[in-house]
Parts: structure tokens; sequence; C-alpha cells
């Protein structure tokens, strides 16, 4: 059989379930997911193979109206996402009207002149019926390739949208290793499943002012245990007292929730020391956001 591959960038408006898509595909958690807006910062690549076909997905930010030079860094990783691949997918909820942030994103997909899909997610929160106004709005905005409903939380309609992005998929060899999920690093994966449980564990504006940082990961050799040393930045010292909590409570609490996920990624015993530190406005300093690896 003949190899073959597809570049496939998935974008839309904060919290619409990009990530939860990207983990479906790939068959493996390579990006948090949260109920909070603007949880993925990078653009995360994964790499789900149908038979011979490499689908190589592209996972971006949120597309949102930035408040800080972090939220500049997310944006722009949209807008670099969008050219040159083989097949876009436009992620939406099942809301009958187009908005703005979809709007702009269909501007950019009409003058890049790639072929889009609209995937229509959530369907489980809503009546069928209400996805035909959802469809003719959409229709009327841009002609896209196909439609697809699907509800990547239930795993409903996600053969019929892989078969799709499959169709798109070029003669040529493998970009990645067969066995591949994700070109991130593990130390990446474990310090963004330490930030996906501050997302879940804490309120309001705090847990998008935190970064977290991989500051020591090595494996012993006796046993395998994987040693890891997190630091959590925050914004201010307000912060970090309710990120430790009363005696500890909140950090070793958001702690034991990344261990077991971690474990269970990397398939090993991990033994996992968290710290926290403020770095005052560290979203708004260029330099701060290079050292936490948000560089163009």
């Amino acid at each position: 059989m003949t190899e073959k591959t597809a570049m496939i960038t998935i974008c839309g408006r904060p919290n619409v379930g990009k990530s939860t898509l990207t983990n479906a595909f790939v068959g493996e958690k390579i990006a948090i997911v949260s109920s909070k807006a603007q949880t993925t910062r990078n653009r995360i690549t994964g790499i789900a193979a149908r038979g011979e076909t490499q689908l190589i997905i592209m996972d971006t930010p949120g597309f949102h109206k930035p408040r800080n030079r972090l939220g500049d860094y997310m944006v722009a990783q949209v807008r670099e996402s969008i050219p040159d691949v083989d097949l876009i997918l436009l992620v939406v909820e099942p809301i009958a009207n187009v908005g703005t942030q979809e709007r702009e994103l269909i501007e950019r997909i009409r003058s890049s002149g790639c072929p889009a899909v609209l995937v229509i997610n959530k369907i489980d929160t809503v009546e069928k019926e209400t996805l035909l106004a959802v469809i003719a709005a959409y229709s009327d905005a841009f002609d896209f390739d196909a439609v697809i409903p699907v509800s990547a939380k239930k795993n409903d309609g996600l053969d019929e949208l892989m078969r799709v992005m499959d169709s798109y998929a070029k003669q040529g060899p493998h970009l990645f290793p067969d066995d591949m999920i994700t070109d991130q690093p593990e130390r990446q994966i474990c310090a963004e499943i330490v930030r996906e449980k501050l997302l879940m564990c804490l309120e309001r504006e705090i847990p998008h002012g935190t970064a977290v940082e991989v500051t020591r990961f090595s494996e012993r050799e006796d046993s395998g245990i994987i040693d890891l040393d997190v630091t959590i930045y925050c914004e201010k010292t307000s912060h970090k007292g309710i990120i430790i909590g009363k005696h500890g409570s909140m950090l070793k609490h958001v702690g034991e929730l990344a261990r077991r996920d971690i474990e269970k990624f990397m398939g090993t015993k991990v033994f996992l020391q968290t710290w926290v530190k403020v770095k005052e406005n560290w979203r708004e300093s260029a330099a701060q956001l290079r050292n936490f690896g948000y560089t163009e």
C-alpha cells in the first residue's frame, strides 16, 4: 500500500472542544481539557494513523481578543496555523449565529484558499432539529466542503469526520515515526497536566495567571520511577496563598490529581514535588514568555 499524509488545522473560538477532538483522534490525552476558556496556549501537534495514512493534526488556542502579550502569542499561533495545510476544521458550537470570532476565522480560511470542513460540536446538548438552522447560518457565510455534526465528548460522528479527513491525504512518506502520537516532549505534557489541574481546582482569573515549569525530570535506573520537580508561577502573592491553600491542602490536591494522570501517561510510578513562586505580570513580559516556552 502507498503511504499518504494530511496536515490538518483545527481552529475555533475558546472552549468549543478542539482539544477534546484532538485527543479523540489520537487516542491518547496529549492536550489538556478544561471547561474554562483559553485552556490551550500553544499549537499542539497530534499524530493519528488510519491504515497507511498519517493525519497530522494541529490543535490551536481558542481564537479570541487578546488582553496581554500571552494572548497576542496565542492568537498568532492560530493565524500561523491556517495557511498551507491540506484541510482546516472550523469547530463551532450548535448555535444558529455566526459570531465575530468565527467570521474572522472564515475570512482567514477564505484568503488562505485551503479547503475547509465545518465541525458542529456538542450536538449532544441540543435537539437535532436545531442543527438545520446552524448549518444554514454557516452555509450562508462560507461554502464549506462538508458539514459534520459531532459530539467529541460522546464520540458521536467522529468516524465520519475521520473518513472525511482521510480523503484529503496526499501520497507521500509519513512525516513522523508510525508509533509517535505527538511532537511534544514528555516534560511539556507533564507540565500541561499540572496546569490542567490548576484550571480544574481554582476559580476565576487565578489559573489563567499561572505558568508551570518542569525543573527536574529523571528516571531511576533501579525502579523506573520518574522524579518530577515542578514549579508553579503565579502573578500575585495573594494568588500564591490560594494555590497553596490552608496547610498546603490545595497544592497537595492539585499534585495528587496531576500525579495520577502523569503516571497513566508515562506508564510508570511518578514522584512529584511542587513549589509555587510569584512572577508579577509575567503575561506582559516578553522575556518571561520566552522562558516559559511561549515563543514564535
